[in-house]
């Protein structure tokens, strides 16, 4: 797969949802729902790293983040990789609330493989997870330090850059940068693949 082009396709995509984000603010509610396709696939692959995948957990969760996102648009101010950056976070929050609930830790779990195939996007990193099964990524990414596992998550199946990312976790980018190389290289190696880096969104190779 080429990815000369990706870099191109992922900024128009995050154009679009940029546009409808101000649409929606504006009381537009097609533009919510433009939104709302843009983001939920990729939210929902996120959770279910977090929370599990039995029975219809990580969409709950989901469904709890979109209703506070739906309360907050107001409140919201950036671009369309900004609001990816945001929803996240109100996602990652309710799934701790979630885990709270269950008085479980939060660990990953599956990458599903519609998960690994929507239009984000693509890098040597991605190429290389879904050249494997659901249950092969299950074995792997559950092996990972969960730190590792969550930078991966945000930054192949969520596609936020570094920076971004960072936000999510209150981390600083540095540590989130070579979290996400560290899993990556660590994944490439279980998989017998060559140079497999953070090449997502703002390069996860980036300083190392």
């Amino acid at each position: 797969m080429g990815q000369g082009g990706e870099p191109r396709r992922a900024q128009a995509h995050d154009e679009e949802l940029g546009r409808a984000v101000a649409a929606a603010q504006r009381g537009d509610e097609a533009a919510f729902a433009i939104a709302y396709r843009i983001v939920q696939p990729g939210l929902v692959g996120y959770l279910r790293g977090l929370v599990g995948t039995d029975g219809e957990t990580a969409e709950d969760v989901a469904a709890e983040a979109w209703l506070e996102i739906a309360r907050d648009l107001g409140r919201f101010r950036g671009d369309g990789a900004g609001f990816r950056g945001w929803t996240a976070t109100i996602a990652r929050h309710r799934a701790f609330d979630h885990l709270r609930r269950q008085k479980s830790r939060p660990r990953p779990a599956v990458l599903e493989q519609d998960m690994l195939e929507l239009p984000a996007p693509h890098s040597t990193s991605a190429q290389a997870l879904e050249a494997i099964s659901t249950r092969h990524v299950l074995a792997l990414i559950a092996r990972l330090p969960p730190d590792q596992a969550e930078a991966v998550l945000l930054r192949v199946v969520v596609g936020l850059d570094g920076p971004a990312a960072a936000r999510v976790l209150g981390k600083r980018p540095g540590a989130v940068r070579t979290a996400a190389y560290r899993g990556l290289r660590t994944l490439g190696e279980w998989l017998g693949l060559d140079g497999v880096t953070d090449e997502g969104p703002g390069t996860l190779g980036e300083s190392r």
